[in-house]
């Protein structure tokens, strides 16, 4: 039997969300921005609280399999419509490389309005399975990733990611991606390594 190009993974293809998602995916950075920026009352806590209690006893009654689950998929939305990823959309996509434009927020902060040391590398290994998407690879899965820190990378700002595949070695496609602002400075640069799984691999 032969052995399903997924390797194991269940088949993802990109969706056409529900206009409904993006609103709201737009609601929920929000509130990530506001969890991380206010220091309310304690009985506002409460009631913001109690309201997004409601909301999550409203969501669960419609839990699905990954492979079901509109949010990650959706190509056309910022993060792809997943809270997770930061609100970055691709600009180009193609065999030599994948281009991504996007900003970082409040909710991304480390300290001092600048954005969080950990969150770059979580938006480089995205990036970088992007790219290996596009340039058609099989599923593979991250072998290392680093992150070089050229500049403070700020927030709220309109940045630029550009990523392609260096070379291939096998089953080994070797990564590279620099983030530049509006003025070209360049914020961070990311080298990689993406190993295409083997049948039965997880």
């Amino acid at each position: 039997m032969t052995e399903p190009e997924t390797r194991g993974f269940p088949e993802l293809k990109p969706v056409d969300a529900p206009p409904e998602l993006d609103r709201f995916v737009s609601a929920v950075r929000r509130l990530q921005d506001l969890a991380v920026s206010t220091n309310p009352p304690g009985d506002t806590w409460i009631a913001a609280t109690e309201q997004i209690e409601r909301a999550c006893a409203e969501l669960e009654q419609h839990v699905v399999a990954d492979v079901h689950a509109p949010a990650g998929r959706a190509t056309k939305l910022a993060g792809l419509g997943s809270p997770l990823l930061p609100p970055w959309t691709v600009t180009a996509y193609g065999a030599d490389g994948v281009t991504m434009e996007g900003e970082f927020r409040r909710f991304h902060v480390g300290g001092n309005m600048a954005v969080h040391g950990g969150v770059i590398p979580l938006f480089y290994d995205w990036h970088f399975g992007m790219v290996v998407s596009a340039a058609g690879r099989p599923i593979s899965r991250t072998a290392y990733l680093h992150v070089e820190y050229r500049a403070v990378t700020p927030i709220d700002t309109p940045l630029i990611s550009r990523g392609r595949i260096e070379r291939l070695d096998g089953r080994k496609a070797f990564l590279t991606a620099t983030m530049t602002d509006p003025d070209g400075t360049v914020l961070s640069e990311a080298t990689g390594l993406m190993i295409k799984l083997l049948p039965h691999q997880p």
